[in-house]
């Protein structure tokens, strides 16, 4: 069935599809009245609902049932991420999103070799909201503007909650495994991955200063992206119930 993000304040009165969603829905995907849609508004609630009429920028709909909110994934995970080079933060947001993040922050780092523009945040939202109506997913997940390791790291540590943990290269970095074992029924973490040749010594040291403990993924090095992927697997299938 075909899912439609429809923002909080239009679920009140009179509940309408506008703007790229009643295109997309009129122009691209050609619904007709009378059709069952499921929508959603980003926080968890979804429903289903009939579409009474269909212009392009209007489409009005009448709600089948009550509103469900199926509980959140946990942990509630924040992923703080390297931008990578090419296309690969669109590959990450995307595949974050299938795996339940709460939000993202895309970071810059000292070996961060690419300027992500300051079109970039909108375009990952973009990204973010097709993935939860291609998923299934509810709640669409938080995408801060990037900012620089520097600007970031001051207000980290207490009183943030939960498990913060930092992916690493750096010598001593406890096995991934065998940290996630010493903290069960963890509802929250942060995950902290870098970018292409990792964070810089200063940034590593900075970040444990403020709570974050190293991880090693294994003897492979891995590329950011299937990192970020492989922890946040991890992250899922350990907390799982």
């Amino acid at each position: 069935m075909a899912r439609f993000l429809l923002p909080p304040n239009h679920w009140q009165t009179d509940p309408a599809l506008t703007g790229d969603e009643a295109k997309h829905a009129a122009q691209v995907l050609r619904v007709k009245p009378g059709q069952t849609v499921t929508v959603f508004d980003g926080s968890g609630r979804r429903s289903d609902a009939e579409i009474l009429a269909v212009s392009r920028d209007h489409i009005p709909l009448r709600f089948l049932g009550e509103p469900e909110r199926p509980p959140a994934p946990l942990p509630a995970i924040t992923l703080v991420q390297a931008i990578p080079k090419g296309k690969n933060m669109d590959l990450i947001v995307q595949k974050a999103v299938e795996l339940g993040v709460a939000s993202i922050q895309p970071l810059v780092t000292r070996n961060t070799v690419v300027n992500p523009g300051d079109k970039k945040a909108h375009k990952w939202r973009r990204t973010a909201l097709e993935a939860c109506k291609q998923c299934g997913q509810d709640t669409l997940p938080h995408i801060a503007d990037p900012i620089t390791f520097d600007a970031w790291i001051p207000e980290q540590g207490n009183p943030n909650p939960g498990l913060q943990l930092i992916a690493s290269l750096a010598p001593g970095a406890k096995p991934f495994r065998q940290t996630l074992l010493e903290h069960p029924g963890t509802t929250a973490a942060t995950l902290l991955i870098g970018p292409e040749g990792d964070f810089s010594p200063q940034e590593t040291e900075a970040a444990t200063a403020a709570g974050f403990l190293p991880v090693t993924l294994g003897d492979i090095v891995l590329r950011v992206e299937t990192a970020t992927l492989y922890c946040l697997s991890a992250l899922r299938y350990q907390y799982s119930c």
